[in-house]
Protein backbone atom coordinates (compact mmCIF):
# COMPACT_ATOMS: atom_id res chain seq x y z
CA UNK A 1 0.00 0.00 0.00
CA UNK A 2 1.72 3.33 -0.85
CA UNK A 3 1.68 5.50 1.90
CA UNK A 4 0.72 9.06 1.15
CA UNK A 5 2.79 12.72 1.94
CA UNK A 6 -0.05 14.18 3.85
CA UNK A 7 -1.17 12.94 7.21
CA UNK A 8 -4.50 14.74 7.33
CA UNK A 9 -7.72 15.13 5.76
CA UNK A 10 -11.20 16.76 6.73
CA UNK A 11 -13.82 16.18 4.78
CA UNK A 12 -17.09 18.70 5.07
CA UNK A 13 -20.45 17.75 4.05
CA UNK A 14 -24.17 19.72 5.26
CA UNK A 15 -24.26 16.80 7.46
CA UNK A 16 -21.28 16.11 8.88
CA UNK A 17 -17.06 17.02 9.22
CA UNK A 18 -14.61 13.86 9.24
CA UNK A 19 -10.94 14.16 10.30
CA UNK A 20 -8.61 11.58 8.88
CA UNK A 21 -4.93 11.64 10.40
CA UNK A 22 -2.52 9.41 9.66
CA UNK A 23 0.31 9.23 12.79
CA UNK A 24 3.74 10.45 12.27
CA UNK A 25 5.21 7.41 11.85
CA UNK A 26 2.49 6.87 9.41
CA UNK A 27 1.60 3.30 11.08
CA UNK A 28 -1.78 4.62 11.94
CA UNK A 29 -5.06 5.40 10.67
CA UNK A 30 -7.18 7.73 12.93
CA UNK A 31 -10.76 8.92 11.86
CA UNK A 32 -12.63 10.93 14.04
CA UNK A 33 -16.44 12.40 13.89
CA UNK A 34 -17.39 15.33 16.40
CA UNK A 35 -20.71 14.35 18.04
CA UNK A 36 -21.69 17.06 20.82
CA UNK A 37 -20.10 19.57 23.16
CA UNK A 38 -18.50 17.39 26.33
CA UNK A 39 -20.78 19.67 28.28
CA UNK A 40 -23.57 17.67 26.85
CA UNK A 41 -22.44 14.51 26.92
CA UNK A 42 -21.05 14.94 30.82
CA UNK A 43 -23.87 13.35 32.01
CA UNK A 44 -24.19 10.47 29.76
CA UNK A 45 -20.08 9.63 30.34
CA UNK A 46 -21.19 5.93 32.08
CA UNK A 47 -23.76 5.22 29.50
CA UNK A 48 -21.33 6.12 26.60
CA UNK A 49 -18.38 4.03 28.48
CA UNK A 50 -20.84 0.96 28.37
CA UNK A 51 -21.91 2.03 24.50
CA UNK A 52 -17.81 1.25 23.70
CA UNK A 53 -17.73 -1.84 25.56
CA UNK A 54 -21.16 -3.57 23.88
CA UNK A 55 -22.17 -1.22 21.34
CA UNK A 56 -19.90 0.63 19.06
CA UNK A 57 -17.86 -2.65 18.26
CA UNK A 58 -15.04 -0.85 16.21
CA UNK A 59 -15.72 2.59 16.85
CA UNK A 60 -15.62 4.56 20.23
CA UNK A 61 -16.65 7.27 22.25
CA UNK A 62 -13.46 9.67 23.09
CA UNK A 63 -12.72 12.83 24.85
CA UNK A 64 -10.83 15.57 23.43
CA UNK A 65 -10.63 19.50 23.60
CA UNK A 66 -13.99 19.55 25.19
CA UNK A 67 -15.75 17.60 22.68
CA UNK A 68 -17.24 14.16 22.69
CA UNK A 69 -15.83 12.38 19.30
CA UNK A 70 -16.48 9.27 17.56
CA UNK A 71 -13.26 7.31 16.81
CA UNK A 72 -11.85 4.68 14.68
CA UNK A 73 -7.95 3.91 15.09
CA UNK A 74 -6.14 0.93 12.88
CA UNK A 75 -2.96 0.02 12.22
CA UNK A 76 -2.31 1.71 8.59
CA UNK A 77 -1.12 -0.92 7.05
CA UNK A 78 -3.53 -3.80 7.79
CA UNK A 79 -6.67 -1.36 6.84
CA UNK A 80 -8.77 -2.40 4.10
CA UNK A 81 -11.01 -0.61 2.08
CA UNK A 82 -13.81 -2.32 3.60
CA UNK A 83 -12.95 -1.78 7.27
CA UNK A 84 -12.25 2.09 6.18
CA UNK A 85 -15.67 2.04 4.26
CA UNK A 86 -17.54 0.47 7.29
CA UNK A 87 -15.65 2.26 9.97
CA UNK A 88 -16.71 5.69 8.03
CA UNK A 89 -20.56 4.10 8.23
CA UNK A 90 -20.40 3.86 11.99
CA UNK A 91 -18.89 7.05 12.81
CA UNK A 92 -21.57 8.54 10.89
CA UNK A 93 -23.85 6.81 12.68
CA UNK A 94 -22.81 7.68 16.22
CA UNK A 95 -23.06 11.22 14.54
CA UNK A 96 -26.45 10.79 13.59
CA UNK A 97 -27.69 9.05 16.72
CA UNK A 98 -25.95 11.77 19.10
CA UNK A 99 -26.04 11.41 22.87
CA UNK A 100 -30.53 12.05 22.17
CA UNK A 101 -30.87 8.03 23.10
CA UNK A 102 -28.49 8.38 26.16
CA UNK A 103 -30.64 11.30 27.31
CA UNK A 104 -33.90 9.34 26.79
CA UNK A 105 -32.05 6.68 28.72
CA UNK A 106 -31.27 9.12 31.93
CA UNK A 107 -34.85 10.54 32.30
CA UNK A 108 -36.57 7.05 31.68
CA UNK A 109 -34.33 5.46 34.50
CA UNK A 110 -35.73 8.96 36.47
CA UNK A 111 -39.45 8.56 35.98
CA UNK A 112 -38.85 5.03 37.13
CA UNK A 113 -37.05 6.41 40.19
CA UNK A 114 -40.22 8.70 40.79
CA UNK A 115 -42.21 5.87 40.49
CA UNK A 116 -40.55 3.62 42.62
CA UNK A 117 -40.71 6.24 45.87
CA UNK A 118 -44.56 7.22 45.22
CA UNK A 119 -45.16 3.25 45.51
CA UNK A 120 -43.07 2.98 48.21
CA UNK A 121 -45.11 5.71 49.96
CA UNK A 122 -48.46 3.77 48.46
CA UNK A 123 -49.51 6.46 45.64
CA UNK A 124 -51.48 6.09 43.35
CA UNK A 125 -50.69 7.08 39.67
CA UNK A 126 -53.39 10.11 40.29
CA UNK A 127 -51.83 11.17 43.41
CA UNK A 128 -48.30 11.28 41.35
CA UNK A 129 -49.73 12.98 38.92
CA UNK A 130 -51.64 15.77 41.20
CA UNK A 131 -47.89 16.15 43.41
CA UNK A 132 -46.34 16.82 39.98
CA UNK A 133 -48.48 19.34 38.96
CA UNK A 134 -47.96 21.16 42.45
CA UNK A 135 -44.67 20.96 41.95
CA UNK A 136 -44.51 22.81 38.65
CA UNK A 137 -47.31 24.57 39.81
CA UNK A 138 -45.30 26.33 42.94
CA UNK A 139 -42.11 26.64 41.24
CA UNK A 140 -40.55 23.38 42.93
CA UNK A 141 -39.86 21.90 39.08
CA UNK A 142 -39.68 23.31 36.03
CA UNK A 143 -38.35 26.87 35.46
CA UNK A 144 -39.54 29.55 37.91
CA UNK A 145 -40.99 31.32 34.50
CA UNK A 146 -42.77 28.54 32.47
CA UNK A 147 -45.37 29.52 30.97
CA UNK A 148 -48.62 27.66 31.39
CA UNK A 149 -48.49 26.32 27.78
CA UNK A 150 -45.30 24.53 28.16
CA UNK A 151 -46.10 23.36 32.06
CA UNK A 152 -49.13 21.54 30.63
CA UNK A 153 -46.79 19.81 27.57
CA UNK A 154 -44.25 18.82 30.40
CA UNK A 155 -47.52 17.64 32.62
CA UNK A 156 -48.90 15.95 29.65
CA UNK A 157 -45.60 14.09 28.82
CA UNK A 158 -44.80 13.10 32.44
CA UNK A 159 -48.65 11.91 32.58
CA UNK A 160 -47.56 9.67 29.26
CA UNK A 161 -44.34 8.29 30.61
CA UNK A 162 -46.15 7.79 33.75
CA UNK A 163 -48.80 5.34 32.34
CA UNK A 164 -46.62 3.88 30.25
CA UNK A 165 -44.50 2.81 32.67
CA UNK A 166 -46.43 2.19 36.03
CA UNK A 167 -47.01 -0.95 35.63
CA UNK A 168 -43.73 -1.94 35.02
CA UNK A 169 -42.10 -1.00 38.16
CA UNK A 170 -41.99 -2.69 41.03
CA UNK A 171 -41.27 -0.82 44.49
Amino acid sequence: MAIPSTTSWQIETVNFRLLVLLSEDKSWLRILIPIAPQGDAQPFLDKLLEANFDLTLETRYALYENVLWGVFQHHFSTLIVEDFSKAIQRLIDLKEQGISSYFNEVIENRIVEVIKAAKLQAQTLEATMQTLERFYTEGLMGEIDMNSEYREKTLAAWRYQLERLWPEVEP
